[in-house]
């Protein structure tokens, strides 16, 4: 059984002019419903004090209230309407409520979420509110865990992570990206490993097998998985070289040193840009199955 977590509000029309587009989400659950074997879980808003443990509550303000300044607007990517602030509530509320389900059933996936760019007084890159950091942090102060690892396997630095999560010890950030993609001006995550344009299977998978040794000499009791399918070589946005079937085991090694340490894993939905956003889709249902599969592998669930 796959648990995933879903909301009717993650899916708004699409728009022109941008390679962020929120319609891929519809088909995504399309997708997955599909594919069958799926139970969901529909999460509620997170409540605003989670957004205001890592968010200028100015700035949390502004998007609850749909005033955000066109400065912002602009750095974000989109214009923030009612119903992309109320999206914008909903995704912290699915990555958090996906963390609960993991610690029951090892594995579950938000199909949104993955907002890694969020800073703590404005969002960026197509983020809003910074759901990754603010799971981590509820999580961590309700008692849910004690150490709360975000691997972020995204192309780009997860910018917004590294500086919300800085000098916690009891999280720890990694970010294996693309050195020379977004952002120009990369933060401080608790190990970066920067690749060079055109890496490809064998390299990252190399360089993910060493991240991942720090990551669990860290400790975590939880992890958050920001599973980006912008690695992949045909990605609009990306600068890496990787294959569907680098990418498959991209997401089967995460999985396997996870399950067999006994670790839950929640997964966000990552970047994925193109034209065509049912394939974007399917990209990130794959990933979303992938580490399903694996999980089944690698240890018994209670369903």
């Amino acid at each position: 059984m796959l648990h995933a977590v879903h909301h009717p509000a993650y899916v708004l029309p699409a728009r022109g002019g941008s390679a962020y587009q929120h319609d891929k989400y519809g088909h995504v659950i399309e997708l997955l419903r599909e594919s069958g074997n799926l139970r969901l879980h529909e999460p509620e808003p997170i409540p605003r004090r989670w957004l205001e443990a890592v968010h200028d509550p100015a700035y949390v303000d502004e998007v609850v209230n749909v005033r955000v300044p066109p400065a912002k607007e602009r750095r974000i990517g989109f214009p923030i309407t009612e119903s992309v602030a109320r999206r914008a509530v909903l995704a912290p509320g699915g990555t958090w409520l996906a963390a609960r389900v993991a610690k029951e059933h090892g594995f579950a996936a938000n199909t949104a979420g993955g907002s890694h760019h969020a800073l703590h007084d404005t969002g960026a890159g197509y983020c809003v509110f910074n759901d990754l950091a603010v799971t981590a942090i509820r999580l961590l102060e309700e008692g849910d865990a004690r150490r709360v690892a975000i691997v972020d396997l995204d192309v780009h630095q997860g910018d917004g992570t590294a500086a919300l999560l800085a000098g916690r010890p009891d999280a720890f950030t990694l970010s294996l990206h693309a050195e020379k993609n977004f952002p120009v001006r990369k933060a401080r995550s608790s190990l970066d490993v920067g690749l060079p344009d055109g890496t490809g299977d064998a390299d990252y998978l190399r360089a993910l097998d060493g991240a991942l040794a720090a990551v669990f000499a860290f400790g975590p009791d939880l992890i958050l998985y920001q599973a980006g399918v912008d690695v992949l070589a045909d990605d609009k946005l990306g600068r890496l070289s990787l294959t569907p079937a680098g990418v498959d085991a991209r997401d089967r090694q995460v999985m396997r040193e996870a399950a067999r340490r006994g670790v839950p894993l929640a997964s966000t939905l990552g970047g994925g840009y193109g034209d065509d956003r049912r394939e974007i889709a399917a990209r990130h249902v794959r990933t979303i199955r992938t580490l399903a599969d694996e999980a089944r592998r690698a240890r018994s669930f209670v369903d």
